[in-house]
């Protein structure tokens, strides 16, 4: 059923029908376009634009359309052009042509508007909650490996030993920053376009911050015209999605790694691990890969929607028809996403003593001669040059740092005694770190402490938003 049309003789043709029609996509919109739909009635009745009598009649077979929509009863049918139409189609199959008194007084424009930034708002809450348990996960395996030493890398090469503990937390404060950022989010999106009409307002009597009000916006879009082409709110919250993404595929790559036969340092569990069509032996990182892999799906996702935006004249085009499968996409894959991950996180072992193993492989200890030389007054630009002639005189030798003699190390600088192979073992490097965000034990708890004060501060931010919204959704 089309929405417009009397200035038409016919019908768009079925190859523009089938381009245009939106439907099959935009349908995940429909609950939120029937809470607008009640938003918008309340302010015509309160304005007497339509009478009390319409009003109850329009109020009752809109909440029974909102019964038979989540039950799957009412669905769209091949001739609705998109969800605003379907729901129309609904109204006046109830109401005959009273049901179209909705329309009166808004735009599909601020319409579609309103209805998608209602559907961001709902999904970004639940990618929140998704990832303060991910977070919780991440944390709990964290405090397990915080007195575990393993190698630190830079470039992939073995760099400095570090706590595995303080290794595993950095993904936190990653996703700390994700929850941080939807939570900026949310302060700018918090604003209603309802009232803006196709793209100058309405002269009918409406009333845009009490429908705002209803809805649970803070205010409303100050700028009509802004209202019904803005889209920021679309491309912000799909470059969030694919940072998280990103920082999914970090820990998919690290987890590839790390149950490498190359490594040996991870043993995934077998319900986040599959096997082989052939080689019977294989246990492959699925999950981890696919974190990884979907990381491109979502930033490819993200590019389209700006691709699509960035040279739209005046108020609305048609082309923000193409803003929605890309977010669709992207919230229902991160959604999809993240549950597999935190499992994969929670189960994972680490052979501990493989990785202690391993820390000073590589002469990660040099930089512990640099420092040692820089408490005996060297210049640290000296003192580098000289750790450097250690590890060469190491390879020459064949030996590990803590082999060289004495002769050896003052061979390489007077100042170098014996006193330095008390500096070169792994736990005494970690422990030395007590900077605040060093890899210390006392360090990294303390850091992880101020996680879990973050994740409940953001955890009742969260429940209050999730309770405020679903509070609307009910009424």
């Amino acid at each position: 059923m089309a929405l417009w049309g009397g200035r038409f003789s016919s019908g768009p043709n079925d190859a523009v029908f089938n381009l245009s029609r939106s439907v099959h996509f935009d349908w995940r919109l429909a609950p939120y376009d029937l809470r607008s739909s009640l938003a918008h009635l309340s302010v015509l009745k309160d304005n007497s634009i339509i009478s009390n009598e319409v009003a109850e009649q329009l109020e009752k077979a809109i909440k029974e359309l909102q019964i038979e929509v989540s039950e799957g009863k009412f669905v769209p049918i091949e001739s609705d052009e998109d969800v605003h139409s379907a729901l129309e189609r609904g109204l006046k199959e109830k109401l005959g042509e009273i049901g179209g008194s909705i329309r009166a007084g808004r735009s599909r424009n601020d319409q579609v508007a309103t209805d998608f930034k209602l559907y961001l708002i709902d999904h970004m809450i639940e990618i929140v909650q998704q990832l303060l348990v991910l977070e919780k996960e991440i944390t709990q395996l964290a405090e397990g490996y915080v007195e575990s030493v393993a190698p630190g890398f830079t470039h992939l090469q073995h760099a400095q030993p570090v706590s595995f503990g303080h290794e595993i937390a950095k993904h936190a404060h990653a996703f700390s920053r994700d929850v941080s950022r939807i939570h900026d989010w949310l302060d700018r999106t918090n604003f209603s376009p309802l009232g803006s009409g196709a793209l100058s307002g309405s002269s009918l009597p409406l009333n845009p911050s009490e429908t705002a009000k209803y809805l649970g916006f803070k205010g409303v879009v100050p700028n009509s015209i802004d209202a019904v082409s803005d889209r920021d709110f679309a491309a912000e919250a799909l470059f969030i999605i694919a940072l998280i993404g990103v920082h999914l595929s970090k820990i998919g790559e690290e987890w590839t790694l790390l149950g490498s036969s190359e490594f040996g340092w991870a043993q995934l569990d077998d319900a986040y691990a599959t096997g082989s069509s052939i080689m019977p032996q294989k246990k492959n990182p699925d999950v981890a890969e696919l974190a990884r892999g979907k990381a491109g799906r979502f930033i490819g996702n993200l590019t389209g929607l700006l691709t699509v935006l960035k040279g739209l004249p005046f108020a609305y085009n048609r082309d923000l028809q193409e803003d929605k499968e890309s977010v669709f996409d992207s919230v229902e894959n991160i959604l999809l996403l993240i549950p597999p991950v935190a499992g994969m996180i929670r189960t994972t072992k680490f052979d501990v003593e493989k990785m202690k193993k391993a820390a000073p492989e590589g002469f990660s200890l040099a930089t512990e001669i640099a420092d040692f030389l820089v408490l005996q007054g060297v210049p640290f630009s000296q003192a580098h040059d000289a750790a450097g002639n250690c590890v060469k005189l190491c390879e020459q030798k064949n030996l590990q740092l803590h082999e060289l003699s004495d002769a050896d190390l003052q061979q390489v600088h007077p100042k170098l005694t014996g006193e330095v192979r008390k500096a070169l073992n792994a736990d005494g490097a970690i422990a030395a770190r007590t900077s605040e965000n060093g890899t210390s034990p006392a360090s990294v708890r303390s850091q992880i402490a101020s996680l879990h004060s973050q994740m409940n501060l953001d955890s009742k931010w969260i429940s209050h938003e999730r309770e405020r919204f679903s509070g609307m959704m009910s009424q």
